[in-house]
């Protein structure tokens, strides 16, 4: 007997249904294993997938990546605008608006900032700081909140490097009077930035620059932002030191895996996390809003 026009219908309208319930999770944004498509999924080693991305975004953060596209995780070192290791100095007088924190070493080694004990002995003032100042030998919680702090910005560091570039030795590693788009960009050698650079974008795209040797920003020299970017989503990953010339201004957060120098009046908007020492020279830094 031959299937009727009906019985055909039928059998499509079932066939339909059964496909799109055993597709219906890839489409609606990843398999189990590449974890849920609303949330990017998050990765067994600690990864995490790309916000709202489809299945194969949350895959990714199954092998511990963090897509290029997101800011870099600070953790708790975000609560400083300046956090070191070991020593933090000034000479007077510099402006900082931010907290400034200091661990494993004491409070000793913050020079030059004439500061002020409160009288909980958890953190200090001082005149040239617009927040508080802590370090390691400060009374309880203090030691354990920049032993956390640390480590964050340690694993910022690690975030910030792991990621994927776009861009390898632009410029050869000098970028001076270029205009660049969001990405990642990295350099097996030393940064040089010998005249101003401007970076455009939206509100929420990302630069991140990965320097293998040091950067060095030439006296006078200046980082535009260009169309909405925000230096919060700006980050200097850098595994020498860090040289900001007389005059100069850079916005976003440098983490680097030594020192950062800021010369007579050069400027930042944004963060040093340095896992050694910064050293300012009539200088101003200003945290950025979260």
């Amino acid at each position: 007997m031959h299937p009727t026009k009906s019985d055909i219908q039928r059998i499509a309208l079932v066939l339909l249904s059964l496909a799109t319930a055993c597709g219906g999770g890839s489409a609606a944004g990843g398999t189990p294993n590449g974890g849920s498509g609303g949330t990017g999924g998050v990765g067994g080693t600690g990864g995490v997938g790309s916000p709202g991305g489809a299945g194969a975004a949350g895959g990714a953060g199954a092998a511990g990546t963090v897509p290029a596209g997101n800011p870099v995780n600070l953790g708790t070192a975000k609560n400083y605008a300046i956090l070191a290791e070991s020593g933090i100095s000034t000479v007077p007088t510099s402006a900082i608006t931010g907290n400034l924190g200091i661990s494993p070493a004491a409070a000793t080694f913050i020079t030059g900032f004439s500061l002020i004990a409160d009288s909980t002995n958890v953190f200090s003032t001082s005149p040239q700081v617009t927040g508080k100042v802590y370090a390691a030998d400060y009374a309880v919680p203090t030691p354990s909140v920049l032993t956390t702090a640390i480590a964050d910005m340690q694993l910022a560091f690690s975030d910030a490097a792991g990621r994927a570039p776009n861009t390898t030795e632009l410029g050869a590693g000098s970028i001076g009077g270029m205009n660049l788009a969001p990405g990642v960009y990295q350099w097996g050698t030393g940064l040089l930035i010998p005249t101003d650079v401007t970076l455009t974008g939206t509100a929420n795209d990302v630069w991140i620059f990965q320097v293998a040797q040091n950067l060095t920003m030439s006296s006078g020299t200046k980082i535009l932002l260009a169309g909405g970017a925000q230096s919060k989503n700006i980050f200097w990953q850098v595994a020498g030191l860090v040289d900001l010339g007389t005059t100069a201004h850079c916005e976003g957060v440098i983490l680097t895996q030594t020192s950062v120098t800021l010369r007579t009046r050069a400027s930042i908007n944004g963060r040093l996390l340095a896992q050694t020492e910064v050293n300012l020279d009539g200088s101003s830094v200003v945290e950025p809003a979260q």
